[in-house]
């Protein structure tokens, strides 16, 4: 068994504070080791938010929000990421890799027909990037769209890493309306 390569993964740690204000057309860390990407006329805010569900989440206290402001009219893809250093992306290489993850929407949420995509997403370089110009070779691994609920729901994703890769990272892509 391979460890886990997703650090912070329950949005517990927040060194930047647990509220980042994200201009458009920029992008910022958030959560320790988790960044955002939003487009033209899409400044968001990014926080920490307690899950409040103790009965499908009873051992995940804290859940990240990324929500576009008020007014913002953008429609382009706006990421959620995090990249992980070759290093601890080397030992996936050739293997078959799944990640599940909790999501939900907020009262407010408006993506395309309720959509958030999840990719894995490998490459060929060393200690990129995944959002922005993206990783030297990247290929999907994976890939989940999911239609969120405003209840908390697992989703899996699954794929074969290249044996070739010497990268990794994970990101949600979805295109507010």
């Amino acid at each position: 068994v391979i460890a886990n390569p997703v650090l912070n993964s329950a949005c517990q740690v927040w060194q930047r504070g647990t509220s980042t204000s994200l201009a458009a057309n920029t992008s910022a860390y958030t959560a320790d080791r988790w960044y955002a990407s939003t487009g033209v006329n899409q400044a968001a805010t990014i926080s920490r938010q307690a899950t409040g569900d103790t009965t499908n989440l009873p051992n995940i206290q804290y859940c990240a929000r990324f929500q576009r402001n008020s007014g913002q009219t953008g429609t382009g893809n706006v990421f959620f990421a995090q990249s992980f250093e070759s290093i601890n992306s080397i030992q996936f290489a050739g293997k078959t890799v799944t990640l599940s993850f909790y999501a939900r929407a907020g009262a407010n949420y408006s993506a395309a027909s309720s959509a958030l995509s999840f990719y894995v997403s490998s490459g060929t370089g060393t200690d990129q990037n995944v959002g922005g110009a993206g990783f030297t070779g990247q290929a999907t691994v994976g890939v989940v769209t999911a239609t969120l609920t405003t209840t908390w729901q697992r989703f899996t994703v699954s794929g074969t890493v290249s044996a070739s890769a010497t990268q990794l990272g994970v990101y949600t892509i979805f295109t507010p309306t």
